[in-house]
């Protein structure tokens, strides 16, 4: 399963978005592919562009409390002063992206930033046991 963490200036479109989750898609690989859940904080649950682009998207907004984001921030790939003066985590969107898959949720790399729009990907890999 693949999650996209996202956060973003008050007041960014749901266009603008999803062409940076488009983008980020690309940048990884995964062009084509969409994400199974969309995460951000508590600090934009109320974003009107993030909840529409994960209305348009068939998903649910998986808000992330302050605490649960604070637990994975020692597993991000990116530190950024902005994000840590103003969220308290070390990166925002990879926080959300880590903290929305749980322990076994790993980066797919460094987020990525365009049009005031930071978006991580990861991936929680499902496990099969095998019948014996």
């Amino acid at each position: 399963m693949m999650i996209a963490g996202i956060g973003c200036r008050r007041g960014t479109s749901a266009e603008v978005v999803m062409a940076v989750l488009n983008e980020a898609l690309a940048a990884a690989g995964k062009a084509g592919e969409y994400p199974a859940k969309l995460a951000t904080g508590a600090l934009k649950a109320d974003e009107t562009g993030l909840l529409d682009a994960a209305k348009r998207l068939g998903l649910d907004l998986a808000i992330l409390t302050d605490a649960e984001m604070d637990a994975v921030s020692d597993r991000t790939l990116t530190v950024s002063p902005h994000s840590v003066g103003h969220a308290g985590v070390s990166s925002f969107c990879e926080a959300a992206a880590l903290a929305a898959g749980g322990a076994s949720a790993k980066l797919l790399g460094p987020r990525h930033v365009s049009q005031g729009v930071t978006c991580a990907l990861a991936i929680v890999e499902d496990h099969v046991e095998d019948a014996a």
